[in-house]
């Protein structure tokens, strides 16, 4: 069929006669005024797509309507204009499609027509680690390292760039992906296929949300969603609430943007806003940069939205001129937003559209503040911060607390570092980081650092040798600037020199503490500490020996660090005491705001960001050096422990399976809340006594050889043995944290992975237990992937972080939420007993289905397939066997 909405396109120039847009603000509609500015991307998309295979006029009407059916689970298409990847996700999902291929080959279809359909960016930003740091050629050794360790998998990924259409790889050391994507990618508005239209990304990294302070609609979607997308199929989402969140006042001058985010995180994880958008508005808008609105944007995974979109205003076109895009295309560009309705003026407050509901903040009460020490959602001001950690010390074991018997609180360690003694203390500082995407792409907080190092060395202050300093940019362009400001050289001083250009210590690639400070640590049993500039500090997510990591601004980190102490109270007690032996206070060197807009005027010009992006595809020689093969099918290697052929299509039919109920399963674990899905897969190191190293052992391979989990999400059998293989696990079946359970038939302690082995040897299907925000943090679809592998068919929570439920559908593993005002508790559910799941052959959304007990208790819980379409994906077993089949026939 036609569009028939057709009759509003129309040239943006007479000039360019076929050059057109779909001019949204001609509907004759007055609904449309009405719309947050979010679902008038929602609105456009669907209308560009509107055919009989994608989307249907009746979605145009509910997204025209969304004020009278956002709260009726209304489900709409969206169909995103790009996609990104980082290489931790983008390998596994490259890994899928080469599979995919040999699959729809086996079932008789043509195998290339496995291929993105829509631009896909891969970005190689997770494989770097803090190996080498305090010295001149950090970068270099860091760099030669990540290569020997991961140049299987970086061959791979040339392979894909060469076997598929649509795919560009980022090469590794040019920054992190959602900075580039910032600074580089982004296009605000697409012109592509003669038609002119909003950019939109979904990414395999939830904090592609980042892109949302620059007005481009994005979010974190699990790789086999992304996967799909690029294949040309359409997210199915419900409808969305959006929260007007209004921005009033300007920011206290010693305020940095990390404050502001860190206040708004605490503020929105109190107001609830899982699933739903939440749109930024009023006048304090107007108060803050792209890169305040980006760091904004970025944490929305750790608030809980599903994007925080702030529209397109003046200071957004202001911005696209300042790194460096085609003023042509810019000035286009704000033609079309102009002529659509879709630039924003946020001191027009007759601009605000009608919101589910709004809340406010005044930047002006917003306090220097950090996040910690287990949650970034849990904020605590700067002049609280001595007394608030003391106070976790003592506290019940739990996200505030340490259980530290009162005795031990002063204890002390000495040790020898170097040829020195030092001391090491509860709340002693062992990593300071200035790292992610979060706070380097902003140069305020860069340059504010940058001058904070400048005035500490000029004050005589130092950092103890023992802390490991780093400093990993989020692009190139920030070292150019830090070095022509002329502060470089004092932050290395500092022992803040550049280690990488990736995410290393925000996503725990920190590499190794010295082995005195580790024996320390493991000897008082020490609360020690991990302050970073990052978004996450999720227990064991940072380094296995740091038990309290703060999120802390850049400067922040640099005071932190050289008070070696979070038990400091800034405004009472001095950073240290110069060789003079004057006091010095974080007032004297902390710069003012003038100072660091005065630099930032100066230094952060157009001119740097073409030169970086200009040749960021072509300056890496280790890449351009690497060998990939260019046949359209892959040749697995049965060697590899790196690249593998997953299980997941083994034996897959084009006739579909009907689902069966789950009989009698065991509980594999039962957890509380908040477990994340670094607690479910994590990136980080893999533990020398774990499954996953028995078998990379087994594969002739030394610990030294192991990687990170992160790296080796090309094989399913690491990841399998290193599902729930975090050390700070916390399984009500065992009285201690670690990646253990209890195998019932048997009564044994294992390892989860040798347990669930024992379980899918016998036969026995297996569910978990959770409490609240199951799967909350990172989009990793292996957090859905490694249960499933497990033999894991379905969860039972009190509710789901949006990104991991979906990656669960994609999977065939079914969500299932414990009824309102239930919970285990409430149902006196111990997860000793064995679970029968009753599957009906009709299946709704979110209908409730009965659940037998083998005690003879029945109860109800909701089955969270939200949409026809995810009920269509599990009829499937999950969305990637649905493609394989709908492109082999």
């Amino acid at each position: 069929m036609s569009n028939p909405f057709v009759r509003i396109v129309e040239p943006l120039d007479p000039k360019q006669p076929l050059k057109k847009f779909f001019n949204l603000s001609k509907l004759e509609d007055v609904r449309y005024a009405h719309l947050p500015f979010s679902i008038r991307v929602l609105l456009e998309a669907a209308i560009r797509n509107c055919d009989e295979f994608l989307v249907k006029k009746g979605d145009v009407e509910n997204i025209l309507n969304w004020k009278v059916v956002q709260h009726k689970n209304v489900e709409v298409p969206f169909k995103p204009a790009r996609v990104i990847l980082q290489d931790f996700t983008g390998v596994p999902a490259v890994v899928d499609f080469a599979a995919m291929r040999d699959a729809v080959k086996k079932l008789g279809g043509d195998p290339e027509k496995i291929n993105p359909i829509c631009p896909a960016d891969l970005v190689i930003d997770h494989s770097i680690q803090v190996d080498f740091n305090r010295r001149s050629d950090s970068l270099q050794k860091n760099q030669d390292l990540e290569f020997e360790r991961n140049k299987e998998r970086f061959e791979f990924l040339k392979w894909g760039s060469r076997a598929f259409k649509n795919m560009r790889i980022i090469p590794p050391g040019s920054g992190i992906i959602h900075q580039v994507n910032l600074e580089y990618l982004a296009r605000v508005v697409m012109d592509q296929d003669g038609y002119y239209y909003p950019d939109s990304v979904v990414g395999t990294d939830s904090h592609t949300t980042m892109i949302d302070g620059l007005g481009v609609l994005g979010w974190g979607v699990g790789g086999i969603e992304a996967e799909a997308v690029m294949l040309g199929q359409p997210i199915s989402m419900v409808l969305p609430e959006v929260v007007g969140y209004k921005l009033l006042g300007n920011p206290h001058p010693l305020v940095t943007s990390t404050d502001i985010v860190l206040t708004i995180t605490k503020h929105l994880r109190q107001v609830g806003v899982v699933g739903k958008f939440v749109e930024f508005f009023g006048p304090g808008v107007a108060q803050l940069s792209i890169a305040d609105r980006a760091t904004i944007a970025n944490m929305c995974p750790e608030y809980g939205a599903t994007a925080a979109y702030f529209p397109v205003d003046d200071i957004s076109i202001g911005y696209l001129i300042q790194t460096g895009r085609d003023k042509e295309k810019v000035m286009c560009t704000k033609k079309y937003l102009e002529a659509v309705g879709m630039l924003r003026d946020f001191k027009n407050s007759s601009q605000d559209p009608d919101f589910t509901q709004v809340v406010e903040l005044d930047l002006h009460t917003v306090v220097p503040c950090c996040s910690g020490p287990k949650r970034p959602q849990d904020k605590v001001a700067v002049s609280d911060m001595k007394k608030d950690f003391e106070t976790c010390l003592g506290a019940k074991q739990g996200f505030k607390g340490f259980q530290i018997a009162p005795d031990r609180h002063t204890s002390i360690v000495k040790f020898n570092f170097e040829g020195c003694d030092f001391e090491l203390a509860h709340g002693s500082v062992v990593i300071a980081a200035i790292t992610s995407c979060t706070n380097t792409s902003n140069p305020s907080v860069m340059l504010g650092a940058g001058l904070l190092a400048k005035k500490a060395v000029e004050a005589g202050l130092t950092v103890k040798p023992y802390i490991k300093t780093s400093l990993s940019p989020g692009s190139g362009v920030v070292t150019y600037y830090l070095r022509e400001s002329g502060v470089m050289s004092y932050l290395s001083q500092l022992g803040f020199d550049v280690v990488g250009y990736g995410c290393m210590t925000c996503i725990g690639n920190s590499g190794p503490l010295p082995e005195s400070v580790v024996e320390a640590i493991t000897q008082g049993d020490l609360v020690a500490v991990g302050v970073l500039s990052g978004n996450r500090n999720f227990e064991g997510r940072v380094h296995p020996n740091t038990r309290a990591n703060y999120l802390a601004s850049p400067p922040l980190v640099i005071a932190y660090a050289i008070a070696g102490t979070i038990r400091i109270d800034f405004e009472k007690e001095p950073l240290g005491i110069n060789a003079s032996g004057r006091k010095i206070f974080l007032k004297d060197i902390w710069p003012t705001r003038n100072e660091i807009q005065a630099v930032e005027r100066q230094f952060v010009i157009p001119g740097m960001f073409k030169e970086v992006y200009q040749k960021i595809e072509t300056v890496n020689q280790s890449w351009n050096a690497l060998n990939a093969p260019s046949d359209k099918l892959y040749t697995w290697n049965p060697k590899s422990t790196y690249i593998k052929s997953p299980p997941f299509f083994d034996g897959l039919t084009l006739a579909l399976q009907t689902p069966k109920t789950i009989e009698d399963a065991y509980v594999l674990l039962s957890f509380g809340d908040s477990v994340t899905t670094d607690h479910i897969s994590p990136a980080g190191n893999i533990a020398r006594n774990s499954p996953a190293a028995r078998y990379l052992t087994s594969r002739g391979l030394t610990p030294r050889e192991f990687n990170s989990y992160g790296s080796r999400r090309g094989n399913d059998a690491v990841m399998a043995r290193g599902t729930f293989a975090n050390i700070r696990l916390v399984n009500k079946f065992i009285d201690k944290q670690g990646p253990q359970t209890v195998h019932f038939p048997s009564g044994e302690t294992l390892d989860v992975f040798d347990a669930a082995e024992r379980y899918k040897q016998a036969g026995h299907p297996l569910i978990v237990l959770a409490g609240k925000e199951y799967g909350a943090g990172s989009s990793r679809d292996w957090a859905a992937k490694g249960p499933f592998l497990l033999g894991v068919k379905a969860v039972l929570a009190e509710s789901y972080e949006r990104i991991h439920r979906s990656n669960l559908v994609g999977m065939g593993v079914i969500p299932l939420q414990y009824l309102p005002g239930q919970d285990a508790g409430t149902l006196g559910l111990t997860g000793r007993e064995r679970y029968t799941i009753i599957i009906p052959e009709q299946l709704k959304p979110q209908m409730n289905v009965q659940i037998k007990l083998d005690t003879g208790k029945t109860f109800h819980a909701i089955m969270r397939f939200d949409t026809d379409v995810e009920l269509t994906y599990f009829h499937n077993g999950g969305i990637l066997n649905y493609m394989i089949r709908k492109m082999a026939s």
